[in-house]
């Protein structure tokens, strides 16, 4: 295994998941990645690139979430000890403004910005994936699109995240909420309606969530009813825009056999075996 290869290991390696299933790495456990030994240079490194951030009109916050932990420094004290969560964005810009006489800093500038690009695709491209890719696909941008939603649903005021997102669903699915349509596609417990959907569903829906953020903050609501009753609108909207173009109704769109789920398993032992 060459330099590169090693290095971009060590960077996924560091990778976490959260409960929303959006990637993110810890500042603190890439500043040791990058070699440096000091926070204090790493946070000034950290500061740089929230600027760039700024500069390039996206909001950093978004970007660099702080995460601030409690650790022992001795005969059980302790102390809060300052980190963020870093999107992937955020480390292509932190390795953007880091030390450039550091080795892993243009390896780690390139393996962001490669895994960025990757994430990305062009309309053909997406025209020739089959129909499960696509649902892959879609699916990564409505679990990010649901993030971004959720902080903006947040800075509204919103409190019962449910009922917000019901509200949605409701002016889409004509009055349906998340347990009804698990129960009309047959889904067990608990288990995600989004991955139990087609491309077409899922576009449907990644158009809901990224209106209605996009509405939330430009309308600058700060009330829970009022994000409420917008996204009911927004799903509302959407489903008056299909109906007029002839499309399918969301609820009438085919269940897949396969939830999304079961595909990423059977993929994985399928590598194993491999």
């Amino acid at each position: 295994m060459n330099d590169r290869d090693k290095n971009n290991k060590t960077f996924e390696d560091i990778k976490h998941i959260d409960e929303n299933g959006i990637e993110f790495w810890y500042a603190r456990e890439l500043m040791k990645v990058f070699g440096y030994k000091d926070w204090r240079y790493f946070d000034t490194v950290i500061e740089k690139a929230k600027i760039a951030c700024q500069n390039s009109e996206i909001t950093d916050n978004d970007h660099f979430v702080v995460s601030n932990k409690m650790v022992e420094i001795g005969s059980g004290a302790k102390r809060k000890q300052k980190d963020y969560k870093l999107t992937r964005y955020a480390c292509y810009l932190i390795a953007q403004n880091a030390n450039p006489r550091l080795k892993i800093i243009a390896l780690a500038q390139t393996y962001f910005a490669v895994q960025t690009r990757k994430q990305e695709i062009s309309e053909k491209e997406y025209s020739e994936l089959t129909e499960d890719e696509k649902r892959f696909y879609q699916r990564d941008l409505t679990r990010k699109g649901n993030y971004s939603l959720n902080q903006a649903a947040k800075n509204a005021g919103v409190k019962n995240f449910d009922k917000f997102h019901n509200s949605g669903y409701k002016g889409l699915y004509n009055g349906e909420t998340a347990d009804d349509i698990a129960k009309r596609k047959g889904l067990r417990y608990r288990e995600d309606i989004l991955d139990n959907m087609g491309s077409e569903e899922l576009a449907a829906n990644l158009f809901r969530i990224t209106q209605t953020e996009s509405r939330l903050k430009k309308d600058n609501i700060c009330s829970e009813n009022e994000a409420n009753k917008t996204h009911y609108n927004i799903g509302k909207n959407i489903r008056e825009v299909i109906a007029k173009n002839g499309g399918t109704m969301p609820e009438e769109l085919p269940t897949p056999k396969k939830s999304l789920k079961q595909l990423e398993k059977e993929n994985k032992n399928s590598l194993k075996k491999k």
